[in-house]
């Protein structure tokens, strides 16, 4: 019979165990660096951009917003969208707000929002007609500098029977090109 004898170092067994979980978080670092640095820098080629982009009602006045907060840097974008006809007395023939009633209270209240447009063949619309329209986003002026949407398409379409009122713009929006 044979009888073995282990005398074990507390202080060697902590030092390997130290080194073991040193190389464990070493080893996670260069990883992950790996994947960041890696991943950081590549280009997808199959990601299409789109060419029209379309607003919807739960998007609208934080894409209304970002346009007038940074208009420069979306002139020249395309966008579809759907509204009511709004015109104002100083308006000319040409002009015409395709907007929408925001909700500001509990109780319903609203205020008219939307884009200034501008179009030749609005005149055949009277107000408050609902129409679809796609245009794209220049610089122009009323009362100031404000985006002005030069129409490229419109036509007449049934006003909804759902989502007919958009709310106020919320302070998590993060504008992407995604949206616009």
């Amino acid at each position: 019979m044979h009888i073995y004898s282990f005398k074990l170092n507390g202080k060697l067994l902590t030092k390997i165990l130290f080194v073991i979980i040193g190389l464990i978080v070493a080893g996670y670092f260069f990883y992950s660096a790996y994947l960041i640095y890696s991943n950081s820098f590549k280009v997808n080629d199959n990601q299409k951009t789109e060419d029209v982009i379309n607003i919807t009602p739960e998007n609208y006045t934080n894409v209304l917003k970002t346009v007038h907060e940074n208009l420069d840097s979306h002139v020249g974008k395309t966008i579809c969208f759907t509204g009511y006809v709004y015109r104002m007395n100083d308006f000319s023939n040409n002009q015409f707000v395709l907007a929408r009633d925001m909700i500001i209270s509990s109780d319903m209240q609203t205020l008219v929002v939307g884009f200034l447009c501008d179009c030749n063949k609005i005149k055949s619309y009277k107000n408050n007609t609902w129409v679809e329209i796609t245009g794209t986003i220049t610089k122009g002026d009323y009362h100031g500098c404000m985006p002005v949407i030069k129409i490229k398409s419109i036509k007449k379409v049934d006003k909804p029977n759902d989502n007919i009122y958009v709310f106020p713009p919320d302070d998590t929006f993060v504008p992407t090109s995604s949206i616009i």
